[in-house]
């Protein structure tokens, strides 16, 4: 079995449990431009970048300004954020198991930075990160495999030697264009099948183990 280099964890909905938040900030936001957010709206929802929303909303509300719209999502959410995001269910185990086999591991989010710093400070402050990336950090974000390139790169990998663990279409999307090792772990969203990846229900299934598993036969 290939050595497991490093692991690159989405934040959202992965780690912690803020999709939810997110979908309620959207909602919030939406009501004020005089749409109501329903399913349809969710694949320009969750799991995508603050811009991309924003975008969404202009155009099916047919109003606002997509800065002035982005800048509410971001504030609403980080409220909501500050408020508290519980760690989703296994997480801390894995946390734990890479840490004590020596498995570095950084955070790769699609968020502001605003609100991946308010979620490392709250209930991630005792995760041992080797660096965080947020949505500010790369020209594009997900679904764009910049992100993941860029991870790789800050720990002087390869992106074929890192796991990525994501739960959304567009995050699973950006690992796997990137070229690591994909395990989704789905929350909100349906993500695709696809030959180079590997699916878990949740994370008190995954273990160091299964992540090697997730490696790209070629490293």
């Amino acid at each position: 079995m290939s050595a497991l280099a490093a692991v690159l964890f989405d934040m959202d909905g992965t780690l912690v449990d803020t999709e939810g938040l997110w979908w309620r900030a959207t909602e919030e936001v939406a009501d004020g431009l005089g749409h109501r957010l329903t399913d349809a709206d969710a694949p320009e929802v969750v799991g995508r970048a603050v811009e991309d929303t924003a975008a969404h909303l202009v155009r099916v509300s047919g109003g606002g300004d997509p800065y002035e719209v982005g800048a509410a999502l971001t504030d609403t959410f980080f409220r909501r954020v500050e408020a508290g995001a519980p760690m989703r269910p296994g997480a801390q185990r894995l946390l734990t198991a890479l840490t004590a086999q020596g498995v570095p591991f950084a955070l790769v989010s699609a968020s502001p930075r605003v609100v991946v710093d308010s979620v490392v400070g709250g209930s991630l402050a005792h995760v041992p990160f080797a660096f965080t990336l947020s949505a500010d950090d790369t020209a594009r974000t997900k679904p764009h495999p910049d992100p993941y390139r860029a991870a790789a790169g800050r720990l002087g990998l390869v992106p074929q030697a890192c796991v990525a663990v994501e739960d959304s279409p567009d995050g699973a999307a950006s690992a796997e264009a990137a070229g690591c090792g994909v395990l989704v772990v789905p929350s909100l969203l349906a993500v695709p099948a696809s030959p180079k990846r590997v699916f878990a229900r949740s994370l008190e299934e995954a273990t160091p183990e299964l992540l090697r598993s997730c490696l790209p036969a070629t490293h």
